[in-house]
């Protein structure tokens, strides 16, 4: 007889799991707990906003909550040197069978975007709870031309433990973490994640979300 399947979490525990562990990286993650690390030089100009649109990847994933007014003023509450006139964009999106993502972000005039995708990654692998088991690996997605940061970490709650991947991405004007948690991945191996795939969709993500000014 093989081991016993892997019990899979119910989709209300994969909400308040990401939702508690992840909503907030933008804010938590950015050079305030970096130091001043690419804090030299000049500001670029923004050209671009994030939005927080009602469905997402043509529809498989809708948004329950826009958390940008609320939980998002921790992230433009945050100091940072690298970062100026910063704005959240931050939302709960659900999808089939029980699906999670979460985009946490900001937009504005950001120093150095390679240091600020860095930095969100940092943030969540050091929160409260998490441990980095994966760590960052860079994809660029044939056909964007954008890289992205990615990395797993768990989530101890209790008796439980629970795999959280994530990517990230950072430019002159949009930073961003997009992490999406079903209840199968919430209890797959962190080293069995299927990271390109999560890479190609959140430039997917980015493409959608990221609009010019004006």
């Amino acid at each position: 007889m093989g081991p016993p399947p892997k019990k899979k979490l119910p989709a209300g525990a994969i909400v308040a799991i990401v939702l508690g562990s992840l909503v907030l990286v933008a804010g938590l993650g950015y050079a305030a707990k970096a130091g001043l690390e690419g804090a030299t030089g000049s500001f670029p100009e923004a050209t671009h906003r994030l939005t927080v649109p009602k469905t997402l990847l043509a529809g498989r994933y809708t948004l329950v909550s826009d958390l940008s007014d609320t939980q998002g003023k921790e992230i433009e509450d945050t100091p940072d040197f690298t970062v100026k006139d910063a704005k959240a964009a931050v939302g709960q999106y659900s999808g089939k069978d029980g699906a999670a993502l979460v985009l946490s972000g900001m937009y504005g005039r950001i120093k150095n975007g390679r240091t600020t995708r860095a930095s969100i990654l940092r943030g969540a692998a050091t929160e409260k709870g998490s441990t980095l088991v994966v760590r960052p690996r860079d994809f660029t997605p044939a056909g964007y031309g954008v890289t992205v940061s990615c990395q797993v970490t768990t989530s101890k709650d209790g008796l439980s433990t629970t795999t959280l991947p994530m990517c990230a991405w950072g430019d002159d004007s949009t930073a961003a973490a997009v992490a999406l948690v079903t209840p199968e991945t919430a209890t797959t191996d962190p080293e069995d994640i299927d990271l390109a795939e999560l890479a190609a969709t959140t430039v997917k993500i980015r493409a959608e979300v990221r609009k010019p000014l004006g």
